[in-house]
């Protein structure tokens, strides 16, 4: 499992070593910059280097044809498929999002974005997280064990789709093709090794379900066509909304704008369908039995929208047990939510000053995996509280400094001690009825951390 608490500049180089980038300077120089990337949390090169000659080097380095995303990914996706190879379960979330520089008109090769009115890229990721434990509610801890995946595309011409017949849409390359790719460069995962697929509504695509049975892949997908079944009426959300309940748990749902924080009592229920094949150019494809569970919000507030998942599954879930398991593994969804928000939010990628797509994509490939670490250390205070924290990793005068100012823990530095205390230096209250701290306040104590300790070193020198 990747350790995420080293210093930066021992992150990045096992990060990023073994990148071919045409010249061993340039992969030396691409360690410096996703470090200072790490440290500064910045998509602006003028505020990552304050020495220009750091920033020109910078600069000069993404400019590189050699320089490219799928590159300085490779040695980490690498890795983190290996990792996934490891005993365990394996949580394989995709989504897909927009970096959008639509205000940005100096920018080269651009596509569209959104409705087709703004200007941007699209970026489709594949996050890895590990299972740690099952909750007492089925609930999974999870952390991460990096990128399965990521690529990008422009869009370009008239919006996809529109004037199309279906045969022609099926007959050409399709954006939709994107969804669970990353397993055609894979082999079968050993036996003791689970990895299940977890896509929302717009990966309810037949040739999905296809692809992960080829690759030993499982999946939990949530519905978005009323499937036909093969051999009576109605659809997959009929046939499940007519079985009795199996049973009812209780589901915490966050804010959202609109609307409160929730506590929401869900029904469970479950039946196993045979799928009608749909039609393709080359004729009908056939029928496949596949499992289906339904978590219905009971007693929703009023004028709130109630949950309502429809999910399609070759997991087990005739039980209670087994159907409440897959809903929860499905519920972890959110994470690619959130990581595509550290991209964003925390790091700034859309307000990168690069002039051109490729520069822009070379950075993305530097803070993708910047973002990886991010989240991560929200999850480990989750996932693993007790884990000890190593002075040799995080640093000795990192330790004596937080100890300095907030005493040292009791039992020692774990992991849930260490990110507190981050975050309690971004404005994190840490009072009992505050929870866990988010990766917002743990980024900001962090990046006010980073300032007090190269004071600290700064004046031990002196």
């Amino acid at each position: 499992m990747r350790r995420d608490i080293l210093p930066e500049d021992e992150w990045a180089l096992r990060e990023f070593k073994g990148a071919d980038l045409g010249d061993k300077r340039r992969e030396e120089r691409l360690v410096k910059v996703a470090a200072e990337v790490a440290r500064v949390r910045s998509g602006i090169m003028a505020q990552v280097f304050s020495e220009r000659r750091d920033l020109k080097a910078a600069y000069r380095l993404l400019a590189e044809e050699d320089v490219t995303h799928e590159e300085i990914l490779r040695p980490h996706v690498e890795e983190t498929r290996r990792i996934c190879r490891e005993a365990g379960t394996y949580l394989l979330i995709e989504d897909t999002t927009d970096l959008d520089f639509s205000a940005r008109e100096d920018i080269e090769g651009l596509g569209q974005v959104g409705n087709g009115s703004g200007q941007g890229i699209k970026v489709h990721t594949s996050l890895a997280a590990r299972v740690v434990d099952w909750g007492e509610h089925e609930e999974p801890h999870v952390v991460l064990c990096g990128l399965f995946g990521q690529r990008w595309w422009v869009r370009e011409g008239k919006p996809i789709g529109r004037g199309e017949s279906e045969r022609e849409r099926l007959s050409r390359e399709r954006e939709s093709e994107r969804w669970a790719a990353a397993f055609s460069e894979i082999e079968k995962p050993p036996s003791d090794s689970r990895m299940v697929y977890i896509a929302d509504r717009e990966s309810d695509i037949y040739e999905v379900f296809s692809r992960c049975e080829a690759k030993g892949v499982n999946y939990v997908i949530r519905a978005s066509h009323r499937r036909a079944l093969a051999d009576e009426g109605g659809s997959v959300f009929s046939a499940v909304a007519a079985m009795p309940a199996l049973g009812c748990f209780e589901l915490r749902l966050r804010s959202r704008p609109g609307v409160k924080a929730r506590i929401a009592k869900i029904e469970v229920r479950s039946t196993r369908v045979t799928l009608r094949g749909p039609w393709r150019p080359g004729g009908w494809l056939g029928p496949r039995e596949i499992n289906v569970v339904e978590a219905r919000e009971a007693n929703a507030p009023r004028g709130v929208k109630p949950i309502h998942w429809v999910l399609l599954t070759d997991l087990p879930c005739a039980s209670f047990k087994d159907a409440l398991r897959v809903i929860r593994m499905y519920s972890r969804r959110w994470l690619i939510e959130e990581y595509h928000k550290v991209l964003k939010t925390g790091l700034g990628m859309e307000d990168s000053q690069l002039s051109t797509v490729e520069r822009i994509t070379a950075l993305l490939g530097i803070s993708a995996v910047t973002a990886v670490r991010l989240l991560n250390m929200k999850l480990l205070v989750e996932a693993a509280p007790d884990g000890i924290v190593c002075a040799d990793e995080f640093g000795n005068e990192a330790l004596e400094l937080l100890s300095a100012r907030f005493g040292k823990p009791k039992g020692g530095w774990n992991n849930r001690a260490l990110f507190v205390a981050i975050a309690r230096l971004g404005g994190f209250p840490a009072r009992k009825c505050d929870g866990l701290p988010g990766w917002q306040r743990i980024w900001r104590g962090y990046q006010r951390f980073l300032d007090m300790l190269e004071g600290f070193e700064i004046a031990r020198h002196l």
